[in-house]
């Protein structure tokens, strides 16, 4: 009898784990007892602190849905939050819920660090039917099952050429319309004392390194030096001339393009320390006059008023892409822009899956969404014709600190209502300079400049570990001078790139490209 009994024990156990495999949760909270959800979030305005401890929504997922929420925000630096999620997955303490990017998801969920997901959208009715298409789902699906969601992140075409205009206007200049004239206007920052103080404290260029998958080293604020060259972001997504940038001869000559800039001193040099926060300090203290940058963290009121305090006269005109040797020219690449939002493995294993899903989908409509979208009615909002906007002063949505009670606004939003966009980016007169300024007016010149789509190259296969880092810090390496760049070295670079994996990451790249219909 006990033989039986333990056959049976067995059998069952079994099949338990089976299902686990398959993505079936195998646990169920305690009813009983408040579930604690641990979430690592990204911030929606970094520069001005945390979600505060005050914020109501914690005693609102408490008492209505028996949820303790842990929130802490993630680095604001790409690679830094990179760096963050794999030293937890190393040392096994992933939090229960967190955002990913693509990068790190697809290592985690090929390690089984995540859950199966593909069973709980129906439980989000609300939010997949805004959210949560077949191109998001197939965003995050591997061998037909769904292990993030891939909610939309960004605004598209949302980022800009920005240069100084009173500077070109003090100095005689005009607005760049050529890779020349652009290195000449960078010359003419640098050296020509353009803000007047007499020391030489000024810049042409200013960026930092941002990387992510469909934008390589050196990062999204050099993809319009790297359009005039017509090798902007990672991929070539057209179909007569796929394959990875990094082998498109014209590569080099941007190499040629960037290494003149350093070597002339013409870019702020730290921009390989800068972080984010570094960066967008130092453009507001007049560091440098040409940048790319994204349209509400340098025009919304909150993010432009140290600008305008320390620069009354001071103007940015948002400009296309300068026309670089052969006529290309590119603010960069244009993809859908999806952050991947997971639930770690052990995190459904403890039954926590069923209300995870139960918050997210509080945050995608109603309360929630109004909540952390734009904070409490009244206090930090109010609604006019249906619209909510901000409250006077510094506690108001767009103030300094009421932006840190909506530090949850990319959980909620779709970022294509009218509501949204409307609601979060008004009008309003600058406090010391009186200009009139909406970051949604800066949205749609930004929008009517000219980008590359590449639509899908967000999505594409990654390289190893060592193949970026051998890709990333050989072009460090030539922009410092510790390689000489000469088109030998290059080759030569190139080559031994194609034989750690290079070549059969593009060629994976293409057989992904084709089967999902991303080639043009």
């Amino acid at each position: 009898m006990k033989k039986k009994v333990l056959i049976i024990c067995l059998i069952l156990l079994a099949g338990s784990a089976i299902l686990v495999a398959q993505g079936k949760s195998e646990a169920v909270a305690d009813p009983d007892k408040p579930t604690k959800i641990e979430m690592w979030y990204n911030a929606t305005q970094t520069e001005v602190g945390p979600l505060p401890d005050d914020w109501v929504g914690y005693e609102i997922l408490k008492d209505r849905f028996n949820i303790e929420l842990e929130a802490s925000s993630i680095p604001s630096s790409t690679v830094d939050q990179d760096m963050k999620i794999q030293a937890a997955a190393a040392a096994d303490t992933l939090p229960d819920f967190f955002v990913a990017n693509r990068e790190v998801w697809l290592r985690l969920a090929k390690n089984g660090m995540l859950a199966d997901v593909t069973d709980l959208y129906a439980k989000m009715p609300n939010r997949t039917a805004i959210m949560f298409d077949e191109d998001a789902i197939n965003f995050t699906t591997i061998d037909g099952r769904s292990y993030g969601f891939a909610t939309p992140s960004i605004i598209s075409r949302n980022e800009g050429l920005l240069i100084r205009k009173d500077w070109l206007d003090k100095l005689g200049l005009d607005i760049p319309k050529t890779y020349d004239e652009l290195l000449d206007v960078m010359r003419a920052f640098t050296y020509n004392d353009p803000d007047g103080n007499g020391k030489h404290d000024t810049w042409g260029y200013g960026a930092f390194i941002e990387v992510n998958t469909y934008e390589g080293y050196p990062g999204r604020r050099f993809e319009p030096l790297k359009g005039m060259f017509g090798v902007e972001g990672t991929w070539n997504m057209k179909a007569s001339e796929f394959g990875l940038q990094l082998h498109n001869p014209d590569f080099y000559d941007f190499m040629l393009y960037m290494k003149q800039i350093i070597d002339e001193g013409l870019i702020d040099p730290n921009w390989m320390a800068y972080k984010k926060d570094d960066f967008r300090a130092a453009w507001k203290q007049g560091k440098f006059g040409i940048m790319r940058e994204q349209n509400s963290a340098y025009a919304s009121a909150n993010n432009y008023s140290p600008f305008d305090a320390n620069f009354p006269d001071g103007e940015w005109v948002i400009v296309d892409a300068p026309i670089g040797p052969k006529g290309k020219s590119s603010i960069g690449p244009e993809t859908r822009g999806l952050r991947i939002w997971c639930i770690s493995a052990d995190a459904a294993a403890q039954g926590k899956a069923d209300k995870i899903v139960e918050m997210f989908e509080w945050m995608a409509h109603g309360e929630g969404y109004l909540l952390c979208g734009w904070g409490q009615e009244g206090v930090n909002y109010v609604l006019k014709d249906g619209i909510p906007v901000s409250v006077e002063g510094p506690i108001g949505f767009d103030g300094a600190v009421g932006q840190t009670y909506i530090q949850l606004r990319s959980m909620a939003f779709n970022y294509t209502s009218d509501m949204e966009l409307t609601s979060r980016y008004p009008v309003y007169t600058t406090a010391v300079s009186k200009k009139q300024m909406s970051a949604l007016w800066a949205l749609r010149e930004m929008q009517q400049k000219k980008w590359t789509n590449s639509m899908g190259a967000d999505s594409m296969p990654v390289p190893s570990t060592d193949l970026k880092t051998f890709y990333e810090q050989g072009l460090a390496e030539f922009f410092t001078g510790k390689r000489v760049l000469t088109k030998a070295n290059w080759d030569a670079f190139i080559a031994e790139f194609d034989r750690i994996g290079g070549k059969a990451w593009e060629k994976e790249g293409y057989e992904y490209a084709k089967a999902n219909g991303y080639l043009k």
